[in-house]
């Protein structure tokens, strides 16, 4: 591919850098975009793919907020020109058990894991739709694989906004398929990043989670971000509206 824009939220850390990464690897332009307070991240991210010969940017958004998806669009495409690749990596946990969710950080998280989400789709099909005059494209957007069982215990309210996540792909794959644009989710199962750190605390917790895996043993960012950039390519020409499970074979306990 011919240095198109692919743009990733949560591009600083764990899945959304590991398929900046990779992206940048297989030819793509990108627009990294993550908090504020990860820009220190996100540069350095930058750095490394021009270290590599590649092409990338760092931009601040906060993706709960519309003004700001909207801007993060514009100066992606101002900088590095037409996103044709969207990777909708930006997501936060909550969780514990259901009689003790606190409103506001569950309104939060649902806020940025699927309300979010849908607002950068929106920005993306915008830009992308050939009954617009945009040249098409590919959008993936990373789900979990908690939406096979309800989540682990005490996180049924995660694994409902990324439930939402996989609907409404499903629903935006059809709408806007005539319209040269692909959208597909990720669906990771437990991966080493900071998200599951609590949870592999202690060689005797990071064990159990390994048990709890039929491959035996927790993925890598770089395991994701290799089926992500492959749903951005032309290889998957066909592939739309799918939910592609990467978690080491599901759950052998929930």
């Amino acid at each position: 591919m011919s240095q198109k824009n692919c743009l990733i939220t949560g591009g600083p850390r764990g899945i959304g850098r590991a398929t900046a990464l990779l992206a940048a690897k297989a030819g793509w332009a990108v627009s990294i975009a993550g908090l504020a307070e990860h820009m220190d991240d996100a540069n350095a991210v930058v750095k490394e793919i021009e270290a590599a010969g590649g092409k990338a940017v760092a931009i601040a958004a906060d993706v709960s907020k519309e003004a700001e998806i909207v801007a993060m669009f514009d100066e992606a495409e101002r900088r590095l020109g037409p996103v044709r690749g969207v990777v909708n990596a930006a997501g936060m946990p909550y969780g514990g058990p259901v009689t003790g969710l606190a409103f506001a950080p569950l309104e939060k998280m649902m806020t940025v894991n699927i309300v979010g989400l849908i607002v950068c789709c929106r920005e993306a099909a915008r830009r992308m739709s050939t009954a617009s005059g945009g040249q098409g494209g590919s959008i993936v957007n990373i789900s979990s694989l908690a939406v096979t069982i309800g989540g682990r215990p005490g996180a049924a309210a995660y694994a409902a906004s990324k439930a939402a996540v996989d609907c409404f792909t499903t629903g935006m794959a059809r709408e806007v398929a005539n319209q040269g644009i692909r959208v597909n989710t990720v669906r990771p199962g437990a991966i080493v990043t900071a998200m599951t750190a609590a949870m592999t605390a202690t060689p005797e917790q990071r064990a159990h989670m390994d048990k709890s895996i039929p491959l035996g043993r927790m993925g890598e960012p770089e395991e994701i971000g290799e089926v992500a950039v492959w749903l951005l390519s032309d290889h998957a020409s066909l592939v739309s509206g799918a939910h592609v499970n990467a978690g080491g074979g599901g759950f052998v306990i929930a």
